[in-house]
């Protein structure tokens, strides 16, 4: 029980926050300790269906987004907080059962591989959104700051275990049975999920009781999420912010697979490399959002807390165009990935605080899901247009820093935006920080 305290105190957790955020922790460690055991395969798999697809793998990804969002806004408009995640996580674990079937089965091997790719991008976003969905339906605005970077954390230490799972385990249970691995993971991330929403008001008094969807949220169409959006202009700043971080996440992803390609001829040592660079981003990640994230965000300010990644970016895209080589893409990857997770990421999720439940949940969602794959879409596009017109990488890697500069500021923007609404009394979270 002392440690307990002591440890409280450490992570500035206040009395009563110790045991939901322990298990919001260990949710999210599942989560994505079981996406990380299958990532490093899904982007070698994007290197052996050749680069020159990507720009139509990702166009795939998003068309099943926007398959997939409208019964997801279905589900929220029927289902309860306790019946959309078992309905959701359910949904994601029966088809990872399946791939598993249809690859011990050896159907359409390459299809399945390439469905495989696609799906696991969709499946992401999606738990993920959910997820943070129902922290930020948990815990208020005041919480967020405090505790969003310590239950984060959970994922990068799931974000290390699950590579380390793949490396000791491919050999003796072979690639397709890590499925199974990753379906029990998922299974017991959905029953903390459930025990997070259960936890008995005493515990923490502000959280709201767990309750059916209202009338007019079941009588809202399918698309219910863009509809919120497009009527506010607080949310559309967020979808311009996401574009432009998908944007140059898929800019740089493009940049690695040619620079990887080209440095490795072996598919197992440009698994290997990925898992690598995977390790190390998330256990620099990992000691940021323990001791750092709140601090930060404490220390500079929320605005300032959303412009730091982004300028470095920036900074990265232009070593990268200078120096376009594997050590300097490395380290970009690995500096950005743990600034993203520790930094940006907490933070970004610190600007639905101020915002109702419902568009936690709808809105949320079609941005974390839509907008984000729309954004790798078209900048896939982008990237594979550029090309064709005899940019080479170093030319490209330019193009990006400007871009970079313009997410900075508009990381500026949504911060200031975020902290008016949190003083405004007539807001969701108003009064809150």
């Amino acid at each position: 029980m002392a440690d307990g305290k002591r440890l409280g105190r450490v992570l500035a957790l206040a009395p009563g926050e110790f045991a939901p955020v322990a298990i919001s922790f260990s949710c999210f460690f599942c989560l994505l300790a079981g996406y990380f055991v299958l990532r490093p395969v899904r982007d070698e798999m994007g290197i052996r269906g050749g680069i020159d697809a990507l720009a139509w793998v990702f166009s795939a990804t998003f068309v099943l987004m926007l398959a997939v969002v409208p019964a997801f806004g279905w589900a929220v408009g029927r289902y309860s907080r306790r019946g959309l995640i078992v309905a959701s996580y359910g949904f994601f674990v029966v088809n990872l059962l399946t791939f598993f079937v249809l690859m011990r089965v050896g159907v359409a091997p390459e299809w399945v591989a390439r469905a495989f790719f696609v799906w696991l991008s969709v499946f992401n976003l999606f738990v993920v959104s959910l997820f943070w969905s129902v922290m930020n339906d948990a815990f208020n605005a005041r919480q967020a700051k405090r505790l969003f970077g310590v239950i984060a954390a959970g994922g990068s230490l799931g974000a290390i275990v699950g590579p380390a799972i793949t490396t000791l385990l491919v050999e003796v249970l072979g690639p397709i049975n890590l499925l199974l691995v990753s379906a029990l993971l998922f299974i017991i991330a959905t029953v903390l999920a459930l025990k997070v929403v259960a936890m008995p008001s005493a515990c923490c008094p502000q959280w709201p009781q767990d309750r059916g969807p209202s009338e007019r949220t079941r009588n809202e169409g399918l698309w219910a999420g863009a509809v919120h959006v497009a009527r506010s202009p607080y949310l559309l700043g967020i979808c311009v912010f996401i574009v432009l971080y998908s944007s140059l996440s898929t800019f740089l992803y493009f940049e690695q697979a040619h620079i990887v390609k080209n440095a490795f001829t072996d598919s197992a040592r440009r698994t290997q490399v990925f898992a690598s660079m995977d390790l190390a981003t998330n256990a620099i990640t990992l000691g940021l959002q323990f001791f750092a994230t709140a601090r930060v965000v404490a220390w500079l300010g929320l605005p300032l807390a959303l412009a730091m990644i982004p300028l470095a970016v920036a900074a990265g895209f232009g070593a990268l165009g200078f120096m376009p080589t594997l050590v300097v893409l490395v380290v970009f990857q690995v500096v950005r990935r743990a600034g993203n997770y520790a930094i940006t990421k907490p933070a970004r999720e610190m600007l639905f605080g101020v915002v109702s439940r419902e568009d936690k949940y709808k809105a949320k969602n079609f941005i974390d899901t839509v907008v984000y794959r729309g954004g790798d879409a078209a900048s896939g596009w982008l990237f594979t247009g550029l090309a064709a017109l005899g940019l080479g990488l170093a030319a490209l890697a330019f193009v990006a820093v400007p871009l970079a500069l313009i997410w900075a500021a508009c990381g500026l923007a949504l911060g200031a935006s975020r902290e008016r609404r949190a003083q405004d009394p007539s807001l969701p979270g108003g009064q809150a920080t």
